[in-house]
């Protein structure tokens, strides 16, 4: 793994000094406020429990009102965020902005899903309810903020995309599609804002322990009729690994490994365009820019191990 960080370097470079420095920061208020989607559990959970920890003042959101009360209780501000949902997003934004006096330093777009099942078998439903959640949602609260953080002449936004926004594994097309697409838009953006004080950062996972499969299950059964389906052999496969206690990939690190990579996304001075995390997300990163591409096609196919991995 070093020799693939002092490979790649550049934008990809190894930040770990960089986060041992952030890291050993007194914890103390430091007035900044960070609005994060998708707090129920597991990565938004963590990293809203994490930047609290850190002074942040934190507003830790959520689609239930059942986990917005779980929210408050473990001492977190919380409100009901649906970011399928216009007015929801309007409203969250506006009493954010009112309790804090129109401030607002950070924006963490988390709240996302994946929808399996292979290309053919996608519905345009599916795939529209996939990109309500994964992206549409995401540039209507960016939109939002954005105001707010031009008046301050400063403030992040940092998106949750993933290593499947950087290449394809088989039977996760939805899902890559709407990764793909967020990696383009922040591109985008980050050209756009360059000048403002605004910062554009991606953070691009790779296996993070989550309920990420226990809700990747839902949408297939959800979307996918598996027995009328040329892939319905795979799909046993790939049922099989949805339903898997414990990691069901190698390499798969806690969300605190994502933590690290947000806190340097807001807090240093010059945060960088895009933050892998885990091993995969470092490898394939490598690989898509330097392998050809039928021989990247062979190691994603054996990667994706036909819906198992």
């Amino acid at each position: 793994m070093s020799f693939i960080l002092q490979f790649y370097g550049g934008e990809y470079g190894c930040i770990c000094h960089e986060e041992e420095k952030l890291e050993g920061k007194e914890c103390r208020r430091n007035g900044k406020v960070v609005l994060i989607t998708g707090c129920s559990s597991g990565i938004g959970h963590c990293v809203a429990q994490g930047l609290k920890a850190r002074g942040w003042r934190v507003f830790a959101t959520a689609r239930q009102a059942i986990d917005v009360e779980r929210l408050q209780a473990d001492g977190l501000e919380s409100l009901c965020l649906d970011v399928c949902d216009s007015v929801s997003i309007q409203s969250s934004v506006k009493a954010v902005l009112d309790r804090t006096n129109g401030r607002l330093d950070a924006l963490f777009n988390n709240a996302g899903y994946g929808q399996p099942g292979a290309v053919e078998d996608i519905s345009r439903e599916a795939l529209r309810e996939q990109f309500e959640t994964n992206l549409f949602g995401a540039l209507e609260l960016t939109n939002q903020v954005i105001p707010a953080m031009r008046r301050q002449g400063a403030g992040r936004i940092v998106y949750n995309s993933s290593v499947l926004g950087l290449v394809a594994f088989p039977y996760r097309g939805a899902y890559v599609a709407s990764k793909f697409a967020m990696e383009g838009l922040a591109d985008t953006l980050r050209l756009e804002l360059a000048g403002t004080g605004i910062h554009i950062c991606l953070i691009e996972p790779g296996p993070i322990m989550s309920r990420f499969r226990a809700h990747a299950y839902a949408a297939y059964q959800r979307h996918v009729c598996a027995e009328n389906s040329p892939h319905q052999e795979r799909y046993a496969a790939m049922e099989a690994r949805l339903l898997k206690e414990g990691p069901a990939a190698p390499f798969t690190l806690p969300p605190a490994a994502v933590l690290k990579r947000v806190i340097h996304a807001l807090e240093n001075p010059r945060p960088r365009a895009r933050y892998p995390v885990t091993v995969p997300a470092y490898l394939f990163a490598i690989l898509r820019r330097w392998l050809p591409t039928p021989m990247l096609d062979g190691i994603l196919l054996r990667s994706g191990g036909g819906g198992r991995r």
